[in-house]
């Protein structure tokens, strides 16, 4: 039972990692910036919700498979396939979790007050002090509000990763697939305690999620 939950955890805190800069990026680009084409950007970046996850895991498997534009390049060159093993698992994990991270920040980031940017542009800042120095701290709930929830949705994904990673005990499984194997031998016990673990992360988590929503709400009413 621990292998399963530590690399669970291992994948979530992975993908969240991936995602941070991606999602902190895009949301500058979309929110900040303003450039052409951000609209469909968003729209992109929002598919991964709107479709199964296994649909997600069938174009990675393509594209790293053996056979893939990826995966031949890595296997000819390096003689590696991520293909079931646990980086693949983390790849598509971080598909499917990056829009709930990447909206929370968007939101985040378009309720930083423009003003206190242009002052400091004013001042002599360039774009990229002023977005570690302005823009960041004022977004970090939402930050960390979408890290927290891009590490519940990585915790609990099971669609995809059974595609790319397969579902082998001590190599390849997570929470999520070692509940699927206990249920389908009749191990209610062990599908009864890991679905628990799961479970306790996955409050934790939220109820700190819901905490820096609140904060947020509050700190936008004094605002205004």
């Amino acid at each position: 039972m621990i292998f399963p939950i530590v690399l669970s955890i291992q994948i979530a805190i992975l993908a969240t990692i991936i995602n941070l800069p991606i999602a902190l990026l895009i949301s500058w680009l979309i929110v900040k910036k303003q450039i052409r084409g951000s609209a469909a950007l968003e729209l992109l970046m929002t598919i991964p919700l709107a479709i199964p996850p296994t649909i997600i895991g069938f174009f990675v498997l393509v594209i790293f498979g053996i056979n893939g534009p990826i995966g031949k390049i890595t296997n000819d060159i390096f003689g590696f396939n991520i293909i079931f093993t646990w980086i693949a698992a983390t790849l598509v994990t971080a598909i499917i979790s990056f829009p709930l991270m990447a909206r929370a920040i968007i939101v985040s980031m378009s309720e930083v007050n423009p003003n206190l940017e242009k002052t400091a542009r004013g001042l002599g800042a360039g774009p990229i002090k002023v977005f570690f120095s302005i823009t960041v701290p004022l977004s970090y709930r939402g930050i960390l509000a979408g890290s927290l929830i891009c590490f519940v949705r990585a915790l609990s994904e099971f669609g995809a990763t059974i595609i790319v990673a397969g579902n082998m005990p001590k190599k390849t499984q997570t929470i999520s697939l070692a509940i699927y194997s206990a249920i389908q031998s009749g191990d209610e016990s062990t599908a009864f305690s890991l679905s628990a673990v799961a479970l306790g992360i996955a409050i934790v988590s939220l109820v700190v999620y819901n905490i820096l929503l609140k904060k947020d709400k509050r700190n936008l009413s004094n605002n205004e």
